[in-house]
């Protein structure tokens, strides 16, 4: 989802004055995508320990990054000017980076792995989603980041699964509460900083859907096929991939 260009392309047209109708719709666009985090969290907790809920996290995260944030990145790098290796160049070391910490924290049980990184990266990615929201609250643009998020809360949710529930809860606040972050500081961040740091949260992303994938082949019984599971994951990277599309073609 373009949603730095859209908010852009509005931010050139005509100014939208404001009323308490706009301020209701930003908060509760907020409000939505926040309840939908959590709802996502919450079925992940219900199937811990599952490998349906690791291969669904692996398909979600992947989607998002590579059918998401790369592309956005690209896009956005073109109009910032940027050279043409900042935004893979950034996408494959964060990955790099993200599988040291990951390897020196946990080498030895990977469903421990990645949850702190994921959630941050989701993080940053939310504060760019929510300064979109202060400019674009029409219900559809805040109906998208809400499915849109849905599938991300499921991704955090089993990625920390394996941590402790206040640490837990701490992290999903910070998914949270970093698009209202995003609506305070809409058009401070630089055009030029942005395909940057979502292709960084792209690369910690993709990490992350390779833990998931290394945690749901960890607690597979030996020679028990993957079944309804790898069903559940291909339905919720087609109920991803189906919302991101959406998502562009309606916001442009």
């Amino acid at each position: 989802m373009r949603l730095a260009e859209h908010a852009g392309m509005l931010a050139h047209g005509p100014s939208v004055p404001e009323s308490p109708g706009v301020a209701e719709s930003t908060v509760g666009g907020l409000v939505l995508v926040a309840a939908a985090t959590l709802t996502g969290a919450w079925l992940a907790r219900r199937a811990s320990g599952q490998r349906a809920a690791w291969l669904a996290a692996a398909a979600a995260l992947l989607v998002i990054s590579g059918l998401h944030l790369l592309p956005e990145a690209w896009s956005d790098s073109q109009g910032a000017h940027l050279p043409w290796w900042a935004v893979p160049g950034t996408a494959v070391g964060a990955f790099v980076v993200a599988g040291l910490v990951a390897r020196k924290g946990c080498p030895c049980e990977p469903e421990k792995a990645g949850g702190t990184g994921a959630a941050a990266a989701l993080g940053a990615h939310r504060f760019l989603e929510g300064s979109a929201l202060t400019v674009g609250g029409a219900v559809v643009v805040a109906g998208a980041l809400a499915v849109h998020a849905l599938a991300e809360g499921l991704a955090a949710g089993a990625l920390l699964h394996a941590q402790p529930r206040r640490y837990s809860v701490v992290w999903l606040a910070v998914m949270c509460l970093s698009p209202v972050a995003g609506v305070a500081a809409a058009g401070l961040v630089p055009a030029t900083a942005e395909p940057v740091l979502v292709a960084l949260a792209a690369g910690v992303l993709a990490h992350a859907a390779w833990i998931s994938l290394r945690v749901a082949v960890h607690l597979a019984p030996r020679g028990r096929p993957l079944g309804p599971e790898a069903a559940v994951a291909g339905l919720v990277a087609a109920a991803v991939t189906a919302v991101t599309a959406v998502s562009v073609v309606v916001t442009g």
